[in-house]
């Protein structure tokens, strides 16, 4: 079966010849090459990795193989390959300077949010028979939470109220440190900061997922625009 990639080997090298910081990066990064490379170029390239000439400040030549993990499906995947490495090299070392977000994006999956919530609750911590809920005669309740009731005597799972919201409650004040935390390297403004920390604590996985996201939107942005 033919190599795409290792056939389109000479376009792929002349279009990485306009980024030779970008080459020096993946040298450095990486082809793990600790001296001062001055310069670099791609010589060759296949679907299982590139082959890089280089020059270090002592006036020494070398090449170094870095390969494709995974290795590349075809052509068409080559150049956002080689633009998510450079994404990766340039952050890696210092080189990518990537502004911060200033604004909230709600994403429209966690509103789900609230009815799992709701989910839980009735599934695993169903009230026993006999109890009234706000004043709710306790028929009413027993019929209500009857599938409940049953599904949980079947399976024997199930927490009470108290202790199923303590649970809640410490998995999402977890997403809501970790949040914290992708905010103070990739948000800028106490206010968004608060927001997206406050939203992740009730909202859950999708707040902080999409602000992941963002981030490296924002990233591959600023590696798309370096050179």
């Amino acid at each position: 079966m033919s190599d795409s990639v290792a056939s389109n080997s000479s376009s792929l090298c002349t279009y990485m010849k306009d980024q030779p910081r970008t080459l020096v990066a993946y040298v450095k990064y990486f082809g793990k090459v600790q001296d001062n490379v001055v310069s670099a170029e791609m010589s060759g390239v296949d679907s299982k990795g590139m082959t890089l000439s280089y020059k270090l400040q002592s006036g020494v030549s070398n090449s170094v193989r870095v390969p494709f993990n995974p290795p590349l499906p075809g052509y068409d995947d080559a150049k956002p390959r080689l633009l998510s490495m450079k994404t990766e090299a340039l952050d890696s070392l210092g080189m990518l300077k990537v502004p911060k977000l200033t604004t909230f994006r709600f994403p429209p999956k966690a509103i789900m949010t609230p009815f799992i919530f709701l989910a839980y609750f009735y599934l695993l911590a169903p009230p026993p028979p006999g109890t009234t809920l706000f004043s709710i005669p306790a028929a009413t309740v027993d019929t209500f939470f009857s599938p409940a009731n049953a599904i949980k005597n079947f399976t024997g799972l199930g927490f009470a109220a108290q202790t199923l919201a303590t649970i809640l409650g410490v998995i999402h004040t977890a997403e809501g440190l970790y949040t914290l935390s992708l905010c103070r390297r990739s948000v800028k403004g106490l206010a968004v900061t608060a927001v997206y920390v406050g939203c992740s604590m009730l909202f859950g996985v999708h707040i902080w997922k999409d602000l992941k996201i963002r981030i490296q939107e924002k990233r591959t942005e600023a590696a798309t625009k370096f050179e």
